[in-house]
């Protein structure tokens, strides 16, 4: 893993442990270093697939892996619903809460269990957690148990990652055993700015709702 706090050195993290230690330092410069130098549009995309898709009963709204907000901002900018902020990185988290947007902000891991009730949020939305070196399908299971019945679900996908890690297959699963509605798979960019050595990378948001 790289020392430098960047998208390469994200994609490369191999343990628990190397994420948080990543975002730990990568906190406090992550909105300037990373959102605005590589444009990055992938929370407000997201976002706007969410609030496209919602009905009035798709509250409140649990981020998953908020980071520093962006997510959250892009949703508050567009309508006004309770949200949390759920994140691995405590730094991260600070960051995020000192903006006011977030109800709550949980520190948690979903590869593991998160201190949240089952059947808690109406709708989960997420940019930037299931990609690279964070997290794969084996964390569906634990975010569809924080969830209601009938529960909104925007989770984007590294495209590259969707396919190396079976996300297909794991939806397939989920939806033939009732678990799910059969998602559908938007297509977006993850930046705007396309000069740059990720700038072509496109992510798919699986959008279902829990049965």
């Amino acid at each position: 893993m790289s020392d430098k706090p960047d998208v390469d050195a994200a994609y490369a993290l191999t343990s628990r442990e190397d994420v948080k230690s990543l975002y730990r330092d990568w906190a406090e410069t992550y909105d300037a270093d990373f959102i605005a130098a590589m444009g990055y549009v992938y929370p407000r995309e997201v976002a706007q697939i969410f609030i496209d898709r919602r009905r009035e009963g798709d509250t409140p709204i649990l981020d998953i892996g908020c980071g520093s907000g962006a997510v959250a901002e892009a949703v508050a900018a567009l309508v006004t619903a309770p949200i949390d902020g759920l994140d691995l990185s405590p730094e991260m988290l600070r960051v995020a809460e000192a903006k006011g947007i977030y109800g709550r902000a949980i520190e948690g891991d979903v590869l593991s269990r998160v201190p949240i009730p089952d059947d808690t949020y109406g709708g989960l939305l997420s940019a930037g957690t299931f990609t690279h070196g964070h997290v794969g399908p084996e964390a569906l299971g634990e975010v569809l148990r924080v969830a209601r019945s009938g529960a909104l679900f925007c989770l984007g996908i590294n495209g590259a990652h969707f396919d190396a890690h079976g996300f297909g297959t794991a939806f397939e699963r989920l939806a033939a055993a009732g678990r799910i509605t059969a998602p559908d798979f938007v297509d977006c960019p993850v930046y705007g700015n396309e000069s740059h050595t990720h700038g072509t990378t496109r992510a798919l948001v699986a959008v279902f709702r829990k049965a």
